[in-house]
């Protein structure tokens, strides 16, 4: 059985997706970009800022789906530039207590919206 997930009084999805999907006790996130679901708007003003909203945004589908955070085991970030990784590692650390899920890092040319960082993850039910 599938179940969608979408932030509690978020704005809809500006294209055919879902937020989040779960499949067989696993749940897919799909990449989150700096925008507050309060407001629809970007909150960008740093790249620090900018990934502490897009790690809020993991944090509300995953609580929405009733998990935590040490339910993820993989995350993708999608940087603009890699100038801005030390921040984006920074930021991203204090989102993990221990066992930091894997991940890669990219840099890619261009971003929705023209963001500079962008992650999706995935968790499991365990």
């Amino acid at each position: 059985m599938k179940k969608i997930y979408q932030i509690p009084g978020a704005p809809a999805p500006i294209g055919p997706y879902s937020q989040a999907v779960e499949v067989n006790n696993t749940l897919y996130i799909s990449g989150q970009i700096p925008i507050d679901p309060k407001t629809g708007k970007l909150n960008d003003s740093s790249i620090a800022t900018a990934t502490q909203q897009v790690m809020n945004n993991i944090k509300a589908l995953i609580e929405t789906a009733g998990l935590d955070m040490s339910n993820i085991v993989k995350c993708s970030i999608f940087l603009k530039d890699m100038n801005n990784f030390a921040v984006v590692n920074e930021e991203y650390a204090q989102y993990f207590s221990s066992d930091a899920p894997a991940r890669e890092t990219v840099q890619v040319s261009k971003l929705p919206m023209d963001v500079d960082v962008e992650i999706s993850c995935i968790a499991v039910r365990f």
